[in-house]
């Protein structure tokens, strides 16, 4: 028998059981749509995490206190006594340490520094709109390039309006929206907190981040916020902005010399945090990745049922139709054509599946989950179908080769 004459076998047989076969082939169809479907919103949720990290900069370090840090000397214990442990008073970050760090003597890594502070519940009111805004910044023009947080209306305000201390403010999208609606919000003057700020631009969106509103924010220059909302105070935050992606590690070191120095830190426990962007970005990275191959790796095990499922089904095909094997058998079919019958049906149960499992997570990715979009990884779909026609192969090989061994005399006898 040729090629032509076992696919024709292989499809009257599973022809003749359609209920049959197409339950069979919902077992690979399920296995192969779940592996490409979670694998996707793996690469969607990964994806959608490494945005949200590159919007506050590829190549900036935040710099926050820690106060659970300190100098590297001890205390002395009562009466008299000896060293109890290391300090626990730390120095809180200042504006004189944002301008230590823009020496470019020692921090030749360094492009820009924004020093940052945050005014406390800041409620902006524009005629009988109002608004309470999330995040109040006060910072150095600087800062909008290092978060990566451009202007789509007007602009945002400079190093002029930083020395003069002037009462301007870029707003974020969501507050524009609250207190202005559509109406144009440049040149209006708006009361934050009693405290009359103009508006000089507002903020490209930028989207949610997790519970957190990223346009729910307003900025405003660094002394206009100290003079008029958060007091002369230390800083929240410095912003550091490195030459570019490669000399990120190269900054932050240069940075943790200079305020070792500043700060007296002469241990391992400094009382600051710097978080590095491209770091986390790395590390994020390889979480989600391990993720996205255990999402596959749990949705893998249905195609595993599916193959047990293509076993069995195989194993009770067999044994219905010994008669017919003998049959054949008795008339001159080679052993190799019963094997290659009942293997192509096993494969094409497998292929069918397959493919339309394919197509059904082809359809699913087209939708969010959850809240992610998902995204069709091409190997996932490759690996899958794959997958499925060696489990096909694998699965079918014990009743084709069961089949094959029948002797026709004890087939033809069998009732």
């Amino acid at each position: 028998m040729n090629r032509i004459e076992i696919l024709r076998f292989a499809l009257r047989g599973l022809l003749a059981n359609k209920l049959r076969s197409a339950l069979t082939t919902l077992g690979i169809l399920i296995g192969v749509a779940a592996v490409i479907m979670l694998v996707a919103v793996g690469e969607g949720s990964s994806r959608s995490i490494q945005q949200n990290i590159q919007r506050l900069g590829a190549n900036t370090l935040t710099i926050s206190p820690s106060f659970s840090g300190g100098g590297g000397g001890g205390v002395r214990g009562p009466a008299g006594g000896g060293n109890t442990g290391p300090r626990t008073q730390a120095r809180q970050l200042s504006l004189t340490d944002a301008k230590a760090l823009t020496d470019r003597t020692l921090a030749p890594s360094v492009k820009s520094v924004s020093p940052i502070v945050n005014a406390p519940s800041a409620t902006a009111a524009y005629g009988a709109a109002s608004h309470t805004i999330a995040q109040f910044v006060g910072t150095y023009p600087s800062y909008f390039e290092a978060v990566n947080k451009p202007v789509s209306e007007g602009t945002y305000f400079f190093n002029d309006d930083v020395l003069a201390a002037r009462k301007v403010v870029v707003l974020g999208r969501t507050v524009a929206g609250e207190l202005f609606g559509d109406a144009d919000p440049i040149g209006r003057r708006i009361s934050v907190s009693g405290v009359p700020f103009t508006v000089v631009g507002v903020l490209k969106a930028s989207g949610s981040t997790g519970m957190q509103d990223a346009d729910d924010v307003a900025v405003a220059p660094l002394p206009a916020v100290q003079q008029s909302l958060s007091g002369f105070g230390p800083l929240g935050q410095i912003v550091v902005q490195a030459t570019g992606a490669g000399t990120t590690t190269a900054a932050q070191a240069e940075v943790t010399a200079i305020l070792n120095q500043r700060h007296g830190i002469t241990n391992d426990n400094p009382d600051y945090r710097i978080l590095n962007q491209a770091t986390l970005q790395e590390t994020v990275s390889e979480a989600t990745g391990t993720f996205t191959v255990l999402l596959g790796a749990v949705a893998a095990i249905s195609l595993l049922v599916g193959g047990i499922g293509i076993t069995n089904i195989m194993l009770v095909t067999v044994t219905e139709r010994t008669r017919e094997i003998g049959i054949r058998k008795a008339i001159g079919a080679p052993r190799s054509a019963i094997l290659g019958q009942f293997l192509m049906e096993a494969t094409l149960l497998s292929l069918v599946g397959g493919l339309s499992g394919v197509l059904v997570a082809f359809v699913g990715t087209r939708f969010s989950v959850a809240g992610i979009e998902p995204v069709l990884v091409p190997s996932s779909v490759v690996l899958a179908l794959g997958v499925s026609l060696a489990i096909g192969l694998f699965f079918g090989s014990y009743p084709a080769n069961r089949a094959a061994k029948l002797r026709p005399i004890q087939a033809l006898r069998h009732e």
